[in-house]
Formats: structure tokens, sequence, C-alpha cells
């Protein structure tokens, strides 16, 4: 993992928007008012982008309006997360898989192909067992799973409620450097985007929910089982890095033969946010998948 210090060039937010009409909204889900980043036609197919833990819609800033070319393009705060409200239980899969189903219906998304990284892979890939009905294909990008190394898990865990319990600066930036291959990767528009997050009382009092599920032990409890990966039936692509955090590039390749029919693709010289630290090749190859298979 490199740890650059050099300051990266400034890169607005903004810039990554341009070229194309997007929105921002809520939406009620159930009792929750859901953030999310919309780019597209509703004409087109579904897309939904989740996030990993601690993370927000900004993840997927470099990827919605090239995909909005192809698709009716989501990038959502998931539960609990981001600036989506955060309700007084803990946040484990069924909860999101509920939430995720309730956001396809308040948007009148019949079938939608799923994206999700980190823990949104997790996700995905739950929902993708429970409902296979709703979905198209399936994208699992640096997927969270039980496998994941102790040590990243913990500092994951660590790192992410020191940044909220203390959202200053250096410690934003420091849980978002964690995540990237190259620190110059981390830009003041992000941080301070997710600084603005990590700073609101409804965060620091909801950490401990977000966070339930990192642990090796409640991983094991919560895991998707390989008999599950390998009901699913909707075509995936596993997506993996070659510097990714959490795991080596041989859990992704075990993941991928649990599931029928699988695609098994590396990034190299990317960590644990491919979609953001090489967008253009990470573009390239997601949407040639959804649209080719």
């Amino acid at each position: 993992m490199s740890k650059s210090r050099k300051r990266a060039p400034y890169r607005s937010i903004w810039a990554d928007l341009q070229g194309m009409s997007f929105s921002q909204g809520y939406v009620r889900v159930g009792d929750v008012d859901t953030r999310y980043l919309h780019a597209g036609t509703f004409d087109n197919p579904g897309l939904i982008f989740l996030h990993g833990t601690g993370g927000h819609a900004e993840a997927y800033v470099r990827n919605l309006i090239p995909h909005a070319e192809h698709f009716n393009t989501y990038a959502i705060d998931m539960l609990g997360h981001g600036f989506t409200v955060k309700p007084d239980y803990d946040y484990e899969i069924p909860r999101y898989i509920d939430h995720l189903l309730g956001f396809l219906d308040a948007r009148d998304i019949e079938r939608v192909s799923l994206s999700g990284e980190s823990l949104g892979g997790w996700v995905a890939g739950a929902f993708a067992v429970a409902h296979p009905d709703r979905v198209e294909k399936l994208v699992l990008n640096t997927a969270g799973a039980e496998r994941v190394n102790p040590d990243a898990l913990a500092a994951l865990r660590a790192s992410t409620k020191q940044a909220v319990e203390d959202p200053s600066w250096e410690r934003v930036r420091a849980r978002l450097e964690w995540l990237m291959f190259d620190n110059a990767d981390v830009h003041d528009d992000l941080v301070a985007s997710r600084q603005a997050i990590y700073s609101t009382p409804e965060m620091s009092l909801g950490i401990d929910r977000i966070l339930c599920l990192h642990t090796i032990e409640a991983r094991k409890i919560s895991a998707v089982t390989p008999e599950e990966w390998g009901s699913i039936t909707a075509p995936t692509m596993v997506l993996w890095t070659s510097h990714d955090p959490t795991a080596k590039v041989d859990v992704g390749q075990d993941l991928a033969a649990l599931i029928p029919g699988a695609k098994f693709v590396v990034m190299q010289n990317c960590g644990h946010w491919p979609q953001f630290e090489d967008p253009d090749t990470f573009n390239r190859i997601h949407i040639e998948f959804l649209l080719k298979g």
C-alpha cells in the first residue's frame, strides 16, 4: 500500500459530474429518508451502485455520468450511511436487503443491475440470493466477506470509529487513504464531503450500528454461504484489485468460483476503491459487462 503524502491535484466532485444532467434527491423508504444521486433516463435499464462501510454516494461520482449514457443510474447512501436517516437498530444484512428492496419499489424499478463495493458487494450478493427475480446483473467489487484479513477488518473498524469520533481533516483523510493504493487519489473535495457526513450528530450516534458486522464472529454468522453464492442466477462479475487491503486476489477468485458462470477480473494498481482510483478502466470493464456480459 502506497504511503505517499504528496498532495493530489485539486479535482472537484463537480468536475466529475460534468457532461450530463444529474440530480440529488431523497425518497422515503418505509420510515427512512434515503439520499441518492441519479443520472440517466428512466426508460433505460436500472443500475444501482452500493458503497462500502462508512461510505456514501460520492464513492461513485466518477462513474455516474459514463453509466448514465446507458442506464437509469443511481448511487445511494445506504441504510444508516451518508445523509440517509439512521434508524435506532443494528444495520445487519437483512435490514440492508429490505431497505434496498424498498428503494426499488419507491423508484418503480422492477429489475436492476447491482454493483456493490466492499459492504455494498456483500449486500448486493445477499440481495441477489433473496430476490433473484429483481436482479438483472451483478457486480461484486472487492466484496465484503467472511474471509477478510482480520487485521484489515480491525483497522477498518478502528479508523472508521476514530474518524467519526474525531472528524478532523487529518482523521477523515487517513480513513480515505486506507482505501487507496496511492494516497494522491484522496483529494480535498472527497475529504470535505466525508467530513461533512462524519461531523453530524446522527453519525456519531449511529457508528456502532454501522460497525455491527465488522468483527470476524459477526462475519461468520451473517456471511452468504457457499450454497447461497452457488444459487445466484444473475450473470455476475467479480472484480478484484492487485492491492486490496482487505483480502488477496485468491479470495476474489474463490468467490467467483462459487457463482455459476461468474467472470473474474483484476484491476492493477488499485486498492479498495477501484471505481474511484482508476475510473477509466473501471467504467470500460463495467459498462462492457453490463451491456454484453
